[in-house]
């Protein structure tokens, strides 16, 4: 469904005044509508997937020392739900480094199929650096460690969480047309460094390779990108509109938008705008739209409001190890 390239942006910055652009396909109704009920269909399967992120279900901060994990209720690390053993082992956080010790006698898988003995993650290679985490599991459950805010931390995914249980769909608004629209993509040559804060109250940089534009009523809108991923040519955004905290999430959406042909036009469709993970789990961390893509318009389209109960991610206790 990221259906980017690179390439084209590169191609619009070179074409000549002199070119004419051919026109558009001409708007096709029932296109567009099964294009987003394609959408909508995909994002359906990945938000339940086991792994999905409706599997979120514990962000624990890792402080030095010695962390048992497990159902027990007297543990550091509890996970209660029934059939989760009283502990699957002991983390322990020493600097920048966290092993995990199986309990004993019980069988823990590292990645798909060797059984655990000790594991050791190295914080230097979790900071959203190249390599990716290790993954152990028992049951549904599986878990894995990661940097935020500079702090180590481990998350936590459950395959039958109450989550994915009990899910039975996202809400949207109804498919419409007002909400699409032809846009250009605009460049910036060289990218600029954008603010995006997070939900934690911290303020992070991103690089932006351009921003889209768009017209309404006459007035012009801008949405600057980013990416959300190593992939270069996945540009993707956080907005925030006037439905945020009514009909749509307070902290407003994300959206992906189709890359640029080569005279630098795209579509924005805000229909397939989404809830960020924070709508759905309070064990997420997400960014938050930049000032410059909180729009002073009511866009009813898009995934609504999941649910009004979700509350934010704890923040990193003072004296997590951030070393």
């Amino acid at each position: 469904m990221r259906r980017f390239a690179a390439a084209v942006v590169v191609a619009a910055i070179g074409a000549t005044a002199c070119e004419q652009a051919p026109p558009l396909s001409p708007y096709d109704p029932v296109v567009h509508a099964a294009d987003v009920e394609e959408w909508r269909a995909w994002r359906h399967g990945e938000l339940t997937k086991p792994d999905g992120w409706l599997s979120l279900s514990g962000l624990y901060w890792l402080t030095p020392g010695e962390h048992r994990f497990g159902a027990d209720p007297e543990a550091d690390l509890v996970y209660a739900r029934a059939g989760v053993p009283p502990h699957l082992g002991t983390f322990t956080v020493t600097g920048g480094q966290v092993e995990f010790a199986p309990e004993p006698g019980l069988e823990i898988g590292v990645g798909e199929t060797v059984p655990a003995v000790d594991v050791v993650f190295d914080r230097a290679l979790l900071a959203d650096g190249p390599m990716a985490p290790t993954i152990m599991r028992w049951g549904d459950l599986q878990w894995f460690v990661i940097v935020r805010e500079d702090h180590l931390a481990l998350r936590l995914k459950d395959a039958a969480s109450a989550l994915i249980v009990g899910f039975d769909g996202m809400p949207n608004f109804d498919l419409t047309s007002e909400w699409r629209f032809e846009a250009t993509f605009e460049v910036y040559d060289p990218p600029r460094t954008i603010t995006v804060p997070n939900v934690f109250g911290s303020l992070g940089e991103e690089e932006s390779p351009g921003a889209v534009v768009f017209e309404l009523n006459g007035e012009t809108f801008r949405i600057d990108m980013w990416h959300d991923s190593d992939d270069p040519e996945n540009f993707f955004t956080a907005f925030g509109d006037l439905t945020n905290a009514h009909t749509s999430y307070g902290a407003g959406r994300f959206l992906w938008v189709d890359a640029p042909d080569e005279w630098g036009r795209t579509v924005v469709d805000f229909n397939r705008s989404y809830n960020p993970p924070c709508a759905l789990s309070p064990f997420a961390t997400c960014p938050l739209p930049p000032i410059r893509n909180r729009l002073l318009l009511a866009i009813e389209a898009g995934e609504r409001v999941f649910s009004t109960s979700v509350e934010l991610p704890s923040a990193p206790p003072v004296d997590a190890d951030g070393v």
